[in-house]
């Protein structure tokens, strides 16, 4: 694990270890024959996934963006998912000399239990928030969907991730696009849900994009290359199209927070076909 500079901005990928999901949801309408070359997939068509939120050191802060798939599943869960956190958030957080307590601010893209997890943990059988200290920084339209989920998204929402935050008076609100802290912006993309959300770095001229689930891995980079979990695909087709084209033009540093072994890089076109090129030692 190493840090990546965006301008004086330093981002370290983190990890909270690695999980798997069925690789034809993961690729919704695109046929096998075309995705399995690509990914390893096991005897249960699942295809392993990293579990990297984002740490951002900057203006004399830690800021947090999603916290991993937490330690709250039931073992039934751990096992349907195949989740392994050898390196969890906790210990990925003490690698690089911090704890919970360390941690000013967390951003959410969105609350889908493999994001917003790792916000709690349990004390006493009852969750409550891991940093105790931190403001979150949610989108309201996705704390409303979340907090009132429909028979489409309530496997996804699992409110013992996030309202203990409220009750703990740790909320903030985003209400619109734009800039949250210095340097830091979030824009509002919908389609894997309505009011998901990527965000952007910008420090010295210089520009980083931590995609989330627009662009859940390298694999996914194609247009019409979506997840059958997102709940407007169309949508997602047409924000990937423009933040790629600015990623490509722009030369920014992409962040993906789910392929296990691609965390961060640049976007290249060669013949008309995205590819993604390691960052320089």
């Amino acid at each position: 694990m190493r840090s990546v500079q965006v301008g004086a901005m330093e981002i370290w990928p983190l990890s909270d270890g690695t999980f798997r999901l069925d690789g034809g949801a993961m690729f919704g309408v695109v046929p096998k024959t075309l995705w399995a070359p690509r990914v390893a997939v096991d005897a249960d068509n699942r295809i392993p996934l990293g579990l990297t939120p984002l740490l951002v050191r900057t203006g004399g802060k830690n800021v947090l963006i999603d916290a991993g798939i937490g330690d709250k599943l039931s073992p039934k869960a751990r096992t349907i998912y195949c989740v392994d956190q050898k390196m969890s958030l906790d210990r990925s957080l003490a690698a690089i000399g911090l704890g919970a307590d360390d941690i000013d601010v967390v951003l959410a893209t969105h609350l889908h239990f493999d994001h917003a997890g790792g916000f709690t943990r349990m004390i006493d059988g009852r969750p409550v928030p891991r940093f105790r200290r931190a403001r979150h920084l949610i989108r309201r339209g996705e704390w409303d969907d979340a907090m009132a989920p429909n028979e489409r998204t309530r496997a996804s929402y699992q409110p013992d991730n996030y309202a203990p935050l409220a009750e703990a008076s740790l909320v903030d609100f985003i209400d619109a696009d734009g800039e949250v802290l210095p340097g830091i912006s979030v824009w509002r993309t919908g389609g894997h849900t309505p009011h998901h959300q990527v965000v952007r770095f910008d420090s010295e001229g210089r520009t980083g994009l931590f995609l989330a689930d627009l662009v859940p891995t390298a694999a996914h980079l194609p247009d019409a290359w979506g997840m059958g979990y997102d709940l407007a695909p169309l949508e997602t087709m047409v924000a990937k199209k423009h933040w790629l084209r600015m990623a490509v033009d722009g030369e920014y540093v992409i962040f993906f927070e789910h392929d296990p072994a691609i965390q961060a890089g640049r976007i290249i076109v060669v013949d008309g076909t995205r590819r993604v090129e390691p960052l320089p030692d």
